[in-house]
């Protein structure tokens, strides 16, 4: 599906490539140039292949729920770690979605 999303949306790509195009990359600084090659192979190539890995250990049912709990892991961390304020209407809506996956979960068996 993702594969078939990025054909898709590849002609609206690179119209929008070329209408944003800056005149030179002599500004862009090397960390960000490393900080793309990171996201770009990282979090997008290694990480689908752990992803489509566990989709198959685990089974594809089971494990695409868990995928909901992932923006509140990563809230979780930004506060732990980054000191990122958390607002008591994100602490509902986290428990709220965490309500519903486990009881996907349980009504999936």
């Amino acid at each position: 599906m993702i594969c078939w999303a990025l054909v898709l949306s590849l002609p609206v790509m690179i119209a929008l490539s070329i209408a944003f195009m800056p005149e030179t990359f002599s500004n862009v600084a090397l960390p960000a140039w490393l900080s793309l090659a990171y996201v770009s192979l990282f979090s997008m190539l290694i990480g689908f292949i752990f992803w489509y890995r566990g989709l198959v250990q685990g089974g594809i049912a089971a494990v695409g729920q868990l995928q909901l709990l992932q923006p509140f892991f990563g809230l979780a961390l930004a506060a732990t770690l980054l000191h990122e304020p958390v607002s008591w209407m994100m602490l509902v809506v986290t428990v709220a979605v965490i309500l519903c996956v486990a009881g996907a979960r349980k009504f999936a068996r």
